[in-house]
């Protein structure tokens, strides 16, 4: 297990990666009572929250941002396990220091989670949603950065801020577009769905039947909930996974554009320079 705990402003950052060839139970408590932002990576890890003899829990974390009040009475346990290794980010602070925030993120606290800076029990839970692809792009750069000192520091702050201007942008879009709790279970199997097999995925009309809806309203739902078309956000998650074989599996450039459903080279290797910005021979 690698935690890793940063002081930046009136912000704690919290980074914890976690991963075993059996299975481990990562518990995390906070000393005090804190308003905190939690950004899930690559790992869909299972997430249990105690407290009151209470316990919620979580079982599709990839990608997930959840948003909290806790105080010193709430445990938060991390099921880790060699297909679900734990990868996490969490920004926190203290209602206290809400005022001393810089760029204004205080006052966006208390207009989107107002429930959590003035909570009402020990555990108060606020939105919980899909990170955006940009979203999901930053938090992966906290866990792979290789800088030192200074320039860290300076990488963290930069960051954090253009993490927490998504995030809040997104709360902004969703206050304009709320799907029902049966449309939103629907959409998110359709998340798993094409993540389950990004080399062959389902037509869009083929998805549509398996989750029970028609494609006008897949397409539309799904952006609404993710931010983006359902191609874009299937092009992403497959560049996401051919990166991580590349970089992480020791892979060839062939056999992770194979891995994920690309049959040309050079189709691949455009949309992997777009995405990241540089060649895939360069990763």
């Amino acid at each position: 297990m690698n935690r890793e705990i940063i002081d930046i402003n009136d912000y704690t950052i919290l980074l914890e990666e976690a991963s075993t060839d059996n299975s481990l139970i990562d518990s995390c408590f906070f000393d005090e009572p804190v308003i905190a932002i939690a950004f899930y990576g690559a790992g869909n890890v299972g997430l249990k929250v105690k407290f009151d003899g209470k316990t919620k829990e979580f079982h599709h974390t990839k990608g997930m941002v959840l948003s909290f009040y806790a105080d010193d009475k709430v445990a938060f346990e991390h099921q880790v396990s060699r297909l679900k290794p734990l990868q996490c980010l969490v920004i926190a602070t203290t209602i206290r220091s809400i005022d001393k925030l810089p760029n204004g993120e205080g006052q966006f606290l208390e207009k989107f989670l107002h429930q959590l800076v003035h909570p009402k029990d020990h555990y108060v839970e606020g939105p919980v949603f899909n990170m955006s692809p940009e979203m999901f792009l930053i938090v992966e750069q906290f866990f792979s950065n290789t800088y030192e000192g200074e320039i860290k520091m300076m990488f963290y702050k930069s960051h954090i801020t253009a993490l927490l201007s998504h995030y809040f942008g997104q709360l902004a879009k969703q206050q304009h577009t709320t799907l029902n709790t049966s449309q939103l279970e629907k959409i998110n199997l359709a998340q798993e769905i094409l993540l389950s097999d990004l080399e062959n995925p389902p037509s869009l009309t083929e998805l549509a039947n398996r989750i029970g809806t028609n494609t006008n309203k897949l397409k539309i739902e799904f952006k609404a909930q993710f931010g983006v078309p359902v191609f874009k956000y299937l092009q992403n998650e497959r560049l996401k996974k051919a990166y991580h074989l590349i970089k992480n599996e020791q892979k060839t450039i062939q056999e992770a554009a194979w891995a994920v459903g690309y049959d040309s080279l050079g189709s691949f290797s455009n949309a992997f320079e777009k995405k990241f910005g540089y060649r895939p021979s360069q990763a």
